[in-house]
């Protein structure tokens, strides 16, 4: 017999050209609804393509009457049955199934594909007339000395079996394993690989994640995945409760934070009494478990901007002790240029222009010092709110709700003011102020205002002609930007009437 013919012989014997045909069917559909692990698909066909290299092979010794013959054709089998098995399982576990909605953990697919694998192996073997009862025999005693030396290794292994079959953790999940917080990246056979915020890997024996306590951090059945987060601080005890948990609750649920939840609400609640302080916390939940120190110093920055507008300290040691020369002169010095800078935010403000220094002096002792951090609510639309801003230092965003939806109508700058229309007659706020960067600004109440009106009463008529003008001037300029944003024009008279009435001024 020929060479040529014993190759053409060999390939009819072993069913190569219908094996060919069925791994190119499995490679072309694998590729075609099959998306990613392609070095898994390039092995595969590698396999085969070495498979039909042994086929000549085989061939060849057949022609020579070598024994070598029947070796190098159950090689070739057996390296065509793992391509199959590989193409196959690929098909099946990543298209068939996820079809009907089944879907296979990686590690028990592997366990599959390998337990076909090794039954194919010993049956093309038994087929080729090789004696398997020796190997059988031997194989346990092989198995426990195996497992004696691989004990950890098989039960990483079984463990993390058992963490895809039960789904007690899965890819995603943000979990705390003693400690090590971090996103579960991937579950292998031996470990689990849990990325840190830090960017960091850490290698997790499956057996310790199985046998150990682990924490799954947001996640609760039948909830939204949030994560409960608590920032705390200290006020002094001169200050009520009530007070500040008022204040620092208004802070946080004024103005939606981004990656905190809206129910539940955070919440500012009081942890301890201590020596010298009370101790309080904020509670809130975040619906971004990745980003979590970001969002407490957003959070630090609300509480440390509200109490400062509502002039509550945070809280100092009490062993602190601070030594300053000449304290009643640096004193002093504060004192006159805090009053300088109260008298140029009043200096800004066309109402007060026609006012005497001694007037603006009495003004200016009223004033409050309310500082806002970038983000937050200033004023809102609807609000009543009987006082006037006069901006220091920063920038805020004029916003009108309109057809559902807030529009930006002016940005206000360090000198501009604001809310004066609610100072003078108790009108709601008709838009909602927000400040883009830190914003340090000061706060002129109704009852400061009251008293110098109660003094010079025909202060009123001049007011309300600045008010008028402004209010005027203001709305052609919104409504030049936006036609759908208008503000009816005012007279003076009508204004005046409403400051005589809101003040209680008698005609």
């Amino acid at each position: 017999m020929s060479i040529w013919e014993a190759i053409v012989a060999e390939v009819y014997a072993d069913h190569t050209l219908a094996l060919t045909a069925l791994a190119l069917l499995l490679t072309l559909l694998a590729r075609t609804v099959v998306s990613g692990h392609r070095e898994r698909l390039r092995t595969n066909v590698t396999l085969f393509m070495v498979h039909l290299g042994l086929v000549p092979i085989a061939g060849v010794f057949r022609a020579g009457g070598s024994s070598l013959q029947d070796d190098v054709r159950l090689a070739a089998l057996i390296l065509a049955s793992l391509s199959l098995i590989g193409l196959s399982s690929r098909v099946l576990f990543s298209f068939a199934l996820p079809k009907v909605r089944l879907i296979v953990p990686q590690i028990l697919q592997d366990v599959l594909i390998a337990a076909a694998s090794l039954v194919s192996i010993f049956l093309l073997a038994s087929k080729a007339g090789l004696n398997l009862s020796g190997l059988i025999a031997t194989s346990a005693v092989l198995t426990a000395v195996i497992g004696l030396a691989f004990q950890d290794t098989l039960g990483n292994v079984v463990g993390g079996l058992a963490l895809q079959l039960d789904n007690s953790v899965q890819v995603g999940d943000w979990i705390k394993v003693g400690d090590v917080s971090g996103r579960v990246a991937e579950i292998h056979w031996r470990y689990t690989a849990v990325e840190t915020r830090n960017w960091e890997t850490v290698i997790v024996p499956n057996a310790l994640l199985v046998k150990g306590q682990v924490v799954v951090q947001g996640r609760r059945g039948g909830v939204p995945s949030f994560w409960r987060r608590w920032v705390y601080f200290n006020v002094d005890f001169r200050y009520a409760p009530s007070e500040v948990t008022r204040v620092v609750n208004e802070a946080l649920r004024g103005t939606r934070i981004e990656r905190v939840a809206d129910e539940p609400k955070p919440e500012c609640i009081i942890m301890d009494l201590a020596e010298s302080t009370a101790r309080y916390a904020v509670r809130y939940w975040l619906t971004d478990v990745a980003v979590d120190d970001p969002t407490d110093s957003v959070i630090r920055t609300r509480i440390y901007f509200a109490l400062r507008r509502a002039g509550i300290p945070l809280s100092m040691p009490a062993h602190a002790v601070f030594l300053t020369e000449d304290s009643s002169e640096r004193k002093e010095q504060k004192e006159r240029e805090e009053e300088g800078r109260r008298m140029r935010a009043l200096s800004r403000v066309e109402l007060f222009s026609h006012l005497s220094d001694e007037e603006r002096t009495a003004l200016a002792t009223r004033l409050r010092h309310a500082p806002f951090g970038p983000g937050e609510t200033m004023t809102r639309q609807g609000a009543e709110a009987h006082w006037l801003y006069m901006i220091v230092e920063g920038d805020a965003s004029v916003r009108i709700a309109t057809d559902g939806r807030q529009r930006e109508v002016a940005t206000l700058h360090s000198g501009d003011f604001f809310g004066e229309m609610s100072l003078l007659t108790g009108e709601k706020r008709t838009a909602t102020v927000v400040a883009t960067t830190p914003v340090e600004c000061y706060r002129l109440d109704k009852a400061a205002f009251q008293s110098l009106l109660s003094r010079r009463p025909e202060l009123a008529e001049r007011i309300a002609e600045i008010l008028a003008k402004r209010r005027n001037q203001l709305g052609e300029v919104r409504e030049g930007k936006d036609d759908s944003v208008r503000l009816d024009r005012v007279s003076s008279a009508d204004l005046l009437g409403k400051i005589r009435r809101f003040f209680a001024i008698e005609d």
